[in-house]
């Protein structure tokens, strides 16, 4: 951000209900309250994208970091040919993945994809995001996420990248596969086997959890052990 000069006594305007185009100009200005507002509005689906090709939440908003300096500082490239959202994602797409190549090179995902697809997998729902009316219902809600995002942490990497795409971010299946830079059929079959991978591993991480349903033990079986013991002293009177 320090290379956005931000002229001095700029009036601050309300910018929360202008539309991108209406922000991209006053960003390119230097306007503080134009960047603070795309920043704002676009942080979710960057780092939605970012994690899911980093694999890690630090260094998933380190990419994103450095996808919104390398954006804003070459702002005045952005000819509005592309949505903003689209342009930003690219940036942020291309930052994470030359840091995965960096680290390694990907291998066996391209076999992985040659393998039957399960057909006509299911899209997976996430939690909602309604505020939770007690502590009880937010920890319900809380663990649920937590299971669904370790779900997702276990998928491949490519078929991680398209899963968030497409069923967490709500993107068309070409558009992912645009970002991604792979065919449509490609991201479809990636996307059938990694929704295949999610429900066996949900599946697999609740089948231990089945044997504690509706516990009856400890102070409550006790007490209706009381409760019998008592109604058959009434039937004897």
């Amino acid at each position: 951000m320090a290379a956005i000069p931000v002229p001095a006594g700029q009036h601050r305007q309300q910018t929360s209900t202008l539309s991108d185009a209406d922000l991209v100009p006053l960003a390119k200005m230097g306007d503080e309250s134009a960047i603070r507002t795309i920043v704002q509005r676009h942080n979710q689906r960057l780092f939605r994208t970012a994690r899911a090709v980093i694999h890690n939440d630090w260094e998933a908003e380190d990419v994103v970091q450095a996808a919104y300096t390398k954006a804003f500082t070459n702002l005045a490239a952005f000819r509005g040919e592309a949505q903003l959202s689209t342009w930003l994602t690219r940036i942020t797409l291309n930052e994470a993945l030359g840091r995965v190549r960096a680290r390694k090179n990907t291998t066996g995902i391209e076999e992985i994809d040659m393998q039957t697809a399960a057909p006509g997998g299911e899209v997976l729902q996430f939690p909602s995001s309604l505020s939770a009316t007690d502590p009880e219902t937010e920890l319900s809600r809380s663990e649920a996420r937590h299971l669904l995002e370790n779900a997702v942490d276990e998928l491949p990497d490519d078929f991680r990248a398209v899963f968030v795409l497409r069923d967490v971010e709500g993107m068309s299946t070409e558009e992912a596969a645009s970002y991604l830079g792979i065919r449509p059929e490609t991201a479809k079959t990636r996307l059938h086997r990694a929704r295949k991978m999610m429900r066996q591993s949900i599946q697999k991480k609740l089948s231990g959890a089945f044997s504690a349903l509706f516990p009856f033990d400890g102070a409550r079986c006790a007490y209706m052990a009381d409760r019998v013991i008592a109604a058959l002293h009434d039937d004897t009177r």
